[in-house]
C-alpha cells in the first residue's frame, strides 16, 4: 500500500484530510511546505501528494514537475485557493490526478486519494483532444475512478456558473458519464468515451459519446425513465426479473436537472444543456 503525503500540516483542511486517511488506517504523512515535501520524496516513496489549499494552481504545477523529477510515477491531487479555466486546462495537460478549490470536502478528497494510491493504470486514462477556455474535449478510458477524476475537472471548469445551476449540471453529467461507461462499455478500460464541455454566453453544454451499440428509449424497460405514468415502479420489477442490480434512475435524474437532454438516433451520443444567465 503506497503512502499519501499531505502538504500543509498547519492548515485545518489538510489536517482534516489527513485525519480521514488515518481513521481508515491508511499510511500518510504531513509536510510543512513545498521544500519539506521534496525532501520527504527524496527519502521515501509516496504514491500520492495532496498539495496545500493555500497554494495556487501554477505553483502546484511547478511543484509537480519537481516532484516527478524525483518520483516519476507520483500522482498529484491539487488543492488551490481558486482556479481559472486556463489553469484547469493546464492541470489536465500536466496529468494532475484531480483538482479541487473551496469549499473543500475532506472526506471526498481523502477517499479519492486512497483510490489513487492503489491505481497503477491512471497515467493515460484521460487524453486531452482539444482545450481552450469555453471548449474542452477529452477521451477517457472507461473506469469508475476515471469518471470521478473527470467530474472534479468539470466542476472546476464550471466555477463561473451560479452554484445551483452548477450543482444540477454536475449531477446530470455524472449520471450520464457513468451510464456511458457502465452500459456503453461495461467499465472495460480498453474502451473509451469522448466528452466535450462547451460554455456559451447562455448555456453550459456537455456532449458524451460512448462506444456502445446504443439504445432506443422504448427498449429501456428496466429504467425509470420508461415507466408508465400509472406505474412508477415498473422498472424495479423488470430489473429483478433480469437479475440486474437496483437502480435505473440515472436517465430520469439527468433529464430532471438539465433543460435539454438530447440523444442521437442510436442512443450512444448525448447532449446535456443547462441554460444560465450570461455574465
Amino acid at each position: 500500500m503506497s503512502r499519501v503525503l499531505v502538504i500543509g500540516s498547519h492548515i485545518q483542511v489538510s489536517r482534516e484530510i489527513g485525519g480521514a486517511l488515518s481513521a481508515a488506517d491508511f499510511p500518510m504523512e504531513y509536510s510543512a511546505g513545498h521544500a519539506d515535501a521534496l525532501q520527504r520524496l527524496r527519502m521515501r516513496s509516496f504514491g500520492v501528494v495532496i498539495t496545500s489549499p493555500d497554494s495556487v494552481v501554477d505553483e502546484d504545477l511547478a511543484l509537480l514537475e519537481e516532484m516527478r523529477a524525483i518520483r516519476p510515477g507520483v500522482k498529484c491531487i491539487v488543492l488551490a485557493r481558486h482556479s481559472s479555466p486556463d489553469e484547469v486546462i493546464a492541470a489536465l495537460r500536466s496529468r494532475v490526478f484531480a483538482c479541487f478549490t473551496p469549499p473543500f470536502d475532506p472526506a471526498e478528497i481523502a477517499n479519492l486519494a486512497r483510490s489513487a494510491a492503489s491505481d497503477s493504470q491512471w497515467r493515460d486514462d484521460i487524453q486531452v483532444l482539444s482545450a481552450r477556455p469555453g471548449w474542452v474535449s477529452v477521451r477517457a478510458n472507461c473506469r469508475l475512478i476515471t469518471a470521478e477524476r473527470l467530474i472534479t475537472f468539470a466542476k472546476e471548469l464550471s466555477r463561473q456558473l451560479p452554484e445551483d445551476t452548477r450543482h444540477e449540471m454536475m449531477q446530470a453529467f455524472r449520471e450520464i458519464l457513468l451510464n456511458a461507461m457502465e452500459h456503453g462499455a461495461a467499465f472495460n478500460p480498453e474502451q473509451v468515451v469522448e466528452v466535450t464541455g462547451v460554455r456559451t454566453k447562455r448555456a453550459l453544454v456537455f456532449y458524451v459519446h460512448d462506444p456502445g451499440a446504443g439504445f432506443r428509449r422504448e427498449s429501456l424497460t428496466n429504467a425509470a425513465i420508461a415507466n408508465p405514468a400509472d406505474d412508477p415502479v415498473a422498472h424495479i420489477l423488470q430489473r429483478q426479473a433480469e437479475g440486474v442490480r437496483p437502480g435505473g434512475y440515472g436517465l430520469l435524474l439527468a433529464g430532471g436537472t438539465v433543460d435539454e437532454l438530447i440523444y442521437s438516433e442510436i442512443g450512444n451520443e448525448v447532449l446535456l444543456i443547462k441554460y444560465a444567465d450570461s455574465d
